[in-house]
């Protein structure tokens, strides 16, 4: 598999047992407490697909893999 891109990738944090997004890369909420789980994380981690449905604007995030800083979707995320 081909390293996925920059414009691929979304920051996240993590807060206690909340993940919280600075900003919708869709509908540019800001401070976006989304429903995922540390375990969700962890899989992402471990390059098992997760799907984030935004609480926002209900646009689904396919994330392929994650890092401690970033989520890499399969789509681009940035401009």
């Amino acid at each position: 598999m081909h390293p996925l891109p920059f414009s691929h990738t979304w920051p996240y944090e993590v807060q206690g047992k909340d993940i919280y997004i600075e900003e919708c890369p869709f509908c540019k909420q800001e401070h976006v407490l989304t429903n995922m789980k540390p375990k969700d994380v962890k899989r992402a981690k471990e390059q098992f697909k997760v799907r984030l449905n935004m609480p926002c604007c209900h646009t689904v995030m396919t994330i392929i893999e994650a890092d401690d800083d970033y989520f890499w979707a399969d789509q681009p995320l940035r401009g």
